[in-house]
């Protein structure tokens, strides 16, 4: 079918892109994190009101009681305008943080969105939405410079590190950035055959304003704009089976990430359905000098239950650092409540 080969033309574009790794937090199931991955996903869902929590945990193996931790959450919701047309409020926030000196970076905002039926209706054989969204919100990083040790507090002649000498920065006590306003915009468009037959591409831009974010009292530091690429749909393959393809592209400064592979999802069919989803992906990135290369293999599995999907993801290390970590690489789980809505409110959406 023509819209099928046009979808695997585009997945391949943006799989051939060149150059690699993002700054910001990257999630392996970022379909499950919809406010953090693009503004134009707010209040995109088939229901009321929806509830969205993330937990990633990297190189514990590695980095012991101090991993990379990112925790994310969100709640949006849907209001019908005239037709068959929509606005989509959301809020959502984010915590990273890593190592032994607590790097970390916190985010919070609020979102508007607007969908715009292109055509077709409750009534038609298909649905097609146009949705532009926006974010503002503020930023902030943090550091416990306190754990660290600089050149300057190293004695030679004893060897050792004397916590209380000046250790010749210009942190002046701070411990983290001045807050940030931040900005991000994003559009997205998907046509909706069927219940199982659907197709989507998007994409958004984060941090437009490049906001400051240096720790020190003198010279500057600016959080780079990172823009995102996605791409994805649903196939049926049986009665109760489909395919459920997907990518992700994330570039920010001179650094580019991509995540594409994939979900089976099996249906019971049912008015109170159950379903249950088991997938692979890949995820390349730079290697440096060595360009790019594959960085992880994500294994995931889902089970949705009518207002609940719970999700499981692990990524096992492909990359040099596989030989350190013995390929253990992040834990994710996800959860999304969704509250149905009256038939009046509600419109189709695609399975992401």
């Amino acid at each position: 079918m023509r819209f099928i080969f046009t979808f695997f033309v585009l997945l391949f574009t943006l799989l051939s892109v060149r150059s690699v790794q993002a700054q910001d937090p990257r999630l392996s199931q970022f379909y499950a994190a919809p406010l953090q991955m693009n503004p134009a996903m707010i209040g995109l869902f088939e229901g009321r009101y929806r509830f969205v929590a993330n937990y990633r945990e990297l190189y514990p193996a590695i980095l012991d009681n101090n991993p990379y931790r990112t925790l994310a959450a969100s709640f949006d919701m849907r209001f019908r305008m005239q037709n068959d047309d929509y606005i989509g409020l959301g809020v959502s926030a984010l915590r990273d943080e890593v190592g032994q000196a607590n790097f970390n970076r916190t985010n919070a905002n609020v979102g508007l969105s607007f969908l715009k039926q292109l055509g077709g209706s409750r009534y038609r054989p298909y649905t097609q939405y146009l949705v532009a969204g926006a974010q503002l919100g503020f930023g902030q990083h943090g550091l416990n410079w306190q754990r660290l040790w600089f050149s300057e507090q190293f004695d030679s002649g004893s060897g050792t590190i004397d916590f209380s000498a000046p250790n010749g920065e210009d942190f002046n006590g701070q411990l983290s950035t001045d807050p940030y306003l931040d900005f991000n915009a994003g559009l997205l468009w998907y046509i909706l055959f069927e219940d199982n037959l659907s197709m989507y591409f998007g994409g958004s831009i984060h941090h437009l304003n490049s906001p400051s974010i240096t720790f020190l009292e003198t010279g500057d530091a600016s959080l780079d704009m990172r823009w995102v690429g996605q791409a994805g749909g649903e196939f049926p393959l049986t009665q109760g089976l489909s395919f459920l393809p997907a990518a992700a592209v994330m570039g920010q400064g001179e650094h580019l990430s991509i995540t594409a592979g994939g979900n089976f999802r099996y249906s019971n069919r049912d008015w109170r359905e159950v379903a249950i989803r088991a997938g692979a992906w890949v995820h390349v990135a730079n290697q440096l000098e060595q360009g790019m290369g594959m960085d992880a293999f994500v294994v995931t599995t889902f089970l949705e239950m009518e207002r609940w999907n719970i999700g499981l993801s692990y990524d096992v290390t492909t990359s040099v650092l596989a030989r350190a970590n013995n390929s253990r690489g992040a834990f994710e789980v996800s959860f999304i409540y969704t509250q149905p809505a009256q038939w009046r409110t509600n419109v189709k959406c695609p399975n992401f």
